[in-house]
């Protein structure tokens, strides 16, 4: 079963054994923003398969239950054919007990791929860029001679490139701590990558990281002669009036309404160590404030839940990128995956196979934020979701998986 990335891969693997918890959420229903079985025609999109009915209840017991030791806050965005729902549960501020809002600001993460890769293909669209060239003929000097073969840019898109990953262990909480507002520059990541040699001839496999969206952010700063934030925001955000969205740089705090993130830690013989907050059995620590220069092009954008279901149907209608590119975000390579299995990347984009269903879109992951989106390709069903994990690097919580089941219609258990 094809998943966007560990978040739905591990909430997919879920969704016969969760368990339902027991209190309730704030939900909202918009009637205003109903729309009719009609839609996808009217996007000029093709019909896919016929979706189970939207199913509220479900939705609202799978968010019900947070705050809880994995979860503070969780906020659900369902939109397409059926109608639309939102739903919040927990705080958004454990020292305030300030509930989440539906239209709260969060750290997106690697969702942040999707809008590098939109820029790219814009910019391929423009013939500013080709596609099947080798990164090497824009950014000569970046790869080392003699041990990198050609990498096309496509390649660098669809996790085919064989670059090695960027041994930053950002999601060690002792690195992380010590380390969370350092910056670093993209050259000076790919300075510490490098050096390791391919991991593969680039066309061979799939391996999903950041690294090579690192590069892409570079590609388009030397082809725009520009930041590649800047690109983001006047070719994407600004058009679409995406006005909750942001290309950080070096700012490492959310502006405007947000969750606040936490990382949980083990409690002293005294009780929390210092920096941290009790909270209930609890110590936690507020991570919110942090550099975002790891992840860089590849995952330091922050959005919410309205702007990425935006996002998407602008995207997928055609509006950002034509039609000859766009098909580049629905093509998964026909390569093995270094995980195992066959590839499920496309360029941005990750196909998710599940109940008969075919969904595309993109998770991402920062400390304090789990969140992913996706969508079937005819718009019908649409998906935008965050929680506010406490563990940043293992497995992420059950409540992901109860809300990819309940929006797909997918019988788990109570």
């Amino acid at each position: 079963m094809a998943v966007l990335n560990r978040g739905l891969r591990l909430g997919m693997a879920l969704l016969t054994s969760v368990m339902a918890p027991a209190c309730g959420p704030e939900t909202s229903l918009d009637n205003s923003l109903e729309v009719s079985e009609l839609e996808a025609g009217a996007l000029g999109l093709e019909a896919g398969p016929r979706l189970p009915p939207l199913n509220r209840e479900a939705l609202r017991q799978a968010i019900e239950g947070v705050p809880d030791a994995q979860v503070t806050g969780a906020q659900v965005r369902i939109s397409g054919a059926d109608g639309r729902w939102l739903g919040t549960s927990g705080v958004a501020d454990i020292r305030t007990g300030a509930p989440v809002r539906t239209d709260a600001r969060f750290r997106i993460g690697s969702m942040t791929k999707t809008f590098t890769a939109t820029v790219v293909l814009q910019l391929a669209a423009e013939r500013r860029l080709d596609l099947d060239r080798p990164v090497q003929d824009y950014l000569p000097r970046l790869l080392p001679a003699g041990v990198y073969a050609p990498v096309t840019v496509r390649q660098l898109l669809n996790h085919t490139h064989g670059l090695p990953g960027v041994p930053v262990p950002q999601k060690d909480p002792a690195w992380f701590f010590e380390n969370r507002f350092r910056r670093y520059s993209p050259r000076e990541l790919l300075a510490l990558t490098l050096p390791a040699g391919p991991r593969f001839q680039p066309g061979d496999a799939q391996d999903y990281g950041n690294v090579g969206y690192i590069v892409a952010g570079l590609l388009i700063e030397q082809v725009t002669g520009r930041p590649y934030g800047e690109a983001v925001r006047d070719r994407i955000l600004r058009p679409l009036h995406l006005r909750d969205t942001f290309v950080p740089g070096n700012e490492v705090s959310i502006p405007g309404p947000h969750t606040r993130g936490y990382e949980s830690v083990e409690p002293t013989d005294t009780g929390c160590p210092s920096g941290a907050t009790a909270y209930g059995t609890l110590c936690l620590v507020d991570v919110t404030d942090t550099s975002q220069s790891v992840p860089w092009a590849a995952g330091e954008m922050i959005s919410t839940t309205a702007d990425l279901d935006r996002f998407l149907v602008a995207l997928f209608q055609g509006r950002l990128v034509p039609r000859a590119q766009l098909e580049e975000m629905f093509t998964v390579p026909d390569v093995p995956s270094v995980d195992g299995g066959r590839a499920t990347y496309s360029a941005g984009l990750n196909r998710i196979d599940v109940n008969g269903l075919t969904l595309w879109g993109k998770s991402g992951d920062r400390h304090g934020y789990n969140n992913g989106m996706g969508a079937t390709r005819d718009l019908r069903r649409r998906l935008i979701y965050s929680v506010n994990t406490l563990h940043m690097g293992q497995q992420p919580p059950a409540i992901t998986a109860r809300i990819v089941a309940a929006a797909l219609g997918v019988p788990s258990a109570r």
